[in-house]
């Protein structure tokens, strides 16, 4: 009788926000430098903005918890005052109530409550229907997030495979970071992909699986 095929279960990744594990850049250096200023923000809003996978939703939760702060989805965001702490609103572009997206700007301004923002493209460019919530969003000071440069990505694409507990020979990472688009988001799908695709193969993650993930994503 042969053994029983054990069958690899697939648990959801739930990625950690630690601060050791932020990757420092100068793409990211104007961000630290004012999350670390938040008495000096105009207004008492700062928005950061920038591609997927940039690193702006860690910086929220660093910014949060060093505050006590509540940090929300903007999908989820609803009315009502804002704690003391501070509010830190991810995908700040997804609200879905203008109105009381305003109405929570205003009293967090009147009560000296900090407010941080984040989304893909500065609040200037978000579609907004109400003209005094556009204005309160172009007076937000806005920072972007630049360019992940060649150090920043090998150091992601090792955080992220220990994440995972993934074991990604080095061969196999230089190859990723060659053969990939110069992007976090995309190394943060290809090592999610890669995660799922070495399941229950006993060789591991080799090349020949890299590259079938990466022409997965090329394939759209």
């Amino acid at each position: 009788m042969s053994a029983a095929r054990q069958l690899p279960l697939p648990f959801a990744h739930h990625p950690e926000f630690a601060a050791a594990d932020l990757v420092a850049s100068p793409g990211n250096e104007a961000a630290r430098a004012w999350l670390a200023r938040t008495e000096d923000w105009p207004e008492g809003r700062l928005a950061l903005f920038g591609e997927a996978g940039a690193g702006k939703t860690h910086l929220l939760h660093l910014w949060a918890a060093r505050r006590g702060a509540l940090l929300c989805a903007g999908a989820a965001l609803e009315a009502g005052a804002p704690p003391a702490a501070g509010l830190a609103i991810d995908e700040a572009e997804s609200v879905p109530d203008a109105e009381a997206f305003l109405h929570l700007l205003n009293a967090a301004r009147a009560r000296r409550v900090p407010v941080l923002l984040a989304a893909r493209t500065a609040p200037a460019r978000w579609a907004v229907p109400l003209p005094d919530l556009a204005s309160r969003l172009r007076a937000t000071l806005a920072v972007p997030i630049g360019p992940a440069d060649d150090a920043l990505l090998a150091a992601l694409l090792t955080r992220l495979a220990a994440d995972r507990q993934l074991d990604i020979p080095e061969p196999v990472r230089m190859w990723l970071l060659r053969s990939l688009p110069r992007s976090p988001g995309v190394l943060r799908e290809a090592v999610a992909r890669l995660d799922r695709a070495a399941l229950g193969r006993p060789r591991g993650i080799t090349r020949a699986l890299a590259a079938e993930v990466v022409a997965e994503l090329e394939a759209g």
